[in-house]
């Protein structure tokens, strides 16, 4: 594919104005730490809750959700959908003592809570664990959708793909810390959007699909496109949607779905200039991520099933692609193909665009815990200012390398989106519980991070080097990490020492406003499935609107709205 001057044009400007803001604001946020990874602690609610968005828009996601809706339809999309709940416990449970807890990461949260020097260790272990290790796993999986959409439209190389787009997010991440991040998000979000939706509407258009009724009414589409599974079929209904809802949002830890809240969403709420500002932020995301963003992806799921039925398809239409990149997920960016020029440069703009804000939060967010974690707190407790965010950018500078590295050793955005789960299965109600439940120490956290890592490890292996030890369906494997993990760490906790009463008493000073720690739960505890209800309303209510069913869209929209006014009654109670 070729794309046109004006194409051109688009893709050019936006490159422009990325490196423009990374320069603009590099000079103050290089000055120290607080700046360069945290932006000053003075952000509004709203550029964090957008780049909140624009960050797990990433250049992967389109073709995961098109993926999951060829393989099982619109309601394959519960496996992330369910972790609805897990965000809006973040909103109205742990958002406002983040803020409150004034830390740089959320890592220093085991030293406020924690004593002594498995504490220590904790912190330093997982600053390498999550922000090298993990961090580097979860790049990759963008920069290998990067490959497949840069193959597919251009027909460019892994390697030119890599070092252009890598490239460009690698000048103005290292220039600009979180402040440019913030300010690029900002933009990359509405582009991000509006690519997806003029591409979605584009394609209903097309001869092939002529509208969103008739897509839905096609025989072999219909049946892909209920919000709910089969009924009937209990091997399809379980894993679908009984288990994401049941077990996983609560147990499973996963990048920007932490329960309780972790990484960068942690990392913007640390930002925000108070605990409100935190809150609504979070809760801003929430919504958009769940209700309104997913639909025009949902959309071109759907139309792939019509111009690229099989894989067979996809593979004779681009023959010259590696047959290991023939995925479903590769269907996204096939759709693609269709678009005029000038819808086209907008929508390649749009996904560079959600792969430079995904990658550039990932590498200033990795390399904070670099920063503050590891090498200010073990290496160099007394390095100057300067020092620590020039450690800071040579850690964005290989984390970036070696992430495009793995990234040509990866094949399908599925496949990884299963192993992370897997490697946080049985973790998540930990990381729930730690504020509260004061057993909870650092040798539980260790064991809960241990066991679920070795387990992941083995039924990956198990997979890929093809043992056949056991007969078990990737749910299954899942509900089973989550058992002997949750077990392991639970014990852990039981059978080791609590944390000194004295350093109680000092982490609830910090995080709690009165000594009842369970002040305002009601409240909360309202808001909570009020939001839940809220939000899951209003996606359907979209979904309705598009399937032209007015009657059911406006009782979720009914719905939608008292939910969000039992919110705005509770609101000040919420916060505090």
């Amino acid at each position: 594919m070729v794309l046109s001057p004006i194409d051109w044009i688009i893709l050019v400007a936006f490159f422009a104005i990325s490196l423009f803001i990374g320069v603009y604001v590099a000079k103050k946020s290089g000055k120290n730490t607080q700046n360069f990874f945290l932006s000053g602690r003075d952000m509004p609610w709203w550029l964090l809750g957008v780049s909140m968005v624009a960050t797990t828009f990433a250049a992967d996601t389109p073709g995961l959700v098109a993926g999951l809706v060829r393989e099982d339809g619109v309601a394959g999309n519960w496996v992330w959908w369910a972790f609805l709940l897990t965000g809006m416990l973040t909103v109205f449970f742990y958002a406002s003592l983040w803020r409150k807890s004034n830390i740089t990461t959320d890592l220093e949260f085991y030293e406020l809570r924690y004593s002594g020097k498995s504490a220590a260790f904790l912190r330093g272990f997982r600053a390498l664990y999550l922000g090298v290790f993990f961090n580097i796993v979860i790049m990759a999986t963008v920069c290998l959708a990067a490959i497949k959409i840069g193959h597919v439209l251009f027909g460019f190389s892994d390697i030119q793909i890599l070092v252009v787009a890598c490239g460009i997010t690698l000048i103005y991440s290292l220039l600009g810390g979180l402040k440019g991040v913030l300010i690029t998000d900002f933009i990359q979000f509405f582009i991000a959007m509006a690519g997806s939706i003029g591409a979605a509407y584009y394609v209903l258009q097309m001869p092939e699909i002529n509208s969103m009724h008739e897509l839905v009414n096609t025989p072999f589409v219909a049946d892909k496109s209920s919000f709910f599974p089969d009924f009937s079929r209990p091997e399809v209904y379980i894993p679908l949607l009984v288990i994401p809802l049941a077990v996983q949002w609560w147990s499973v830890w996963y990048p920007g779905a932490e329960p309780g809240g972790g990484g960068y969403i942690v990392q913007r709420m640390l930002a925000a200039k108070d605990k409100n500002h935190a809150t609504k932020a979070t809760l801003f995301f929430t919504v958009m991520h769940y209700a309104i963003r997913p639909w025009p992806w949902i959309i071109l799921g759907l139309a792939s099933l019509i111009m690229y039925p099989s894989l067979n398809d996809l593979s004779n239409a681009f023959p010259n692609l590696s047959e290991s990149y023939l995925k479903n997920d590769l269907a996204y960016a096939a759709m693609l193909r269709f678009l005029p020029a000038g819808l086209l440069g907008l929508v390649v703009t749009s996904l560079v665009a959600a792969f430079m804000s995904t990658l550039s939060t990932h590498l200033n967010w990795g390399s904070s815990y670099v920063v503050n974690d590891f090498y200010a707190r073990f290496i160099n407790p007394k390095a100057s200012e300067k020092k620590k965010v020039w450690v800071g950018r040579i850690s964005i500078f290989l984390m970036m390398f070696f992430a495009a590295i793995l990234s040509r050793h990866l094949n399908e955005a599925k496949e990884a989106f299963d192993l992370l789960l897997k490697i946080g299965a049985g973790t998540g109600l930990l990381f729930i519980l730690r504020w509260f439940w004061y057993r909870i120490n650092p040798i539980s956290e260790i064991v809960a991070m241990l066991s679920s890592f070795l387990i992941a490890l083995l039924f990956f292996l198990h997979s890929k080097l093809d043992w056949n030890l056991w007969q078990l369906k990737n749910h299954e494997e899942l509900v089973i990490t989550i058992l002997i993990t949750t077990t392991c760490w639970i014990s852990a906790s039981l059978l080791t020492r609590k944390t000194p009463p004295k350093k109680i008493t000092e982490f609830e000073a910090v995080v709690f406003d009165s000594k009842n720690k369970f002040t305002h739960f009601k409240p909360k505890i309202i808001s909570f499935f009020a939001a839940v209800i809220a939000v899951y309303a209003l996606l359907f209510a979209t979904g309705y609107f598009l399937y032209e069913n007015y009657l059911f869209m406006g009782i979720s929209l009914f719905i939608c709205l008292i939910g969000f006014a039992i919110i705005f009654k509770h609101w000040k109670k919420v916060i505090n």
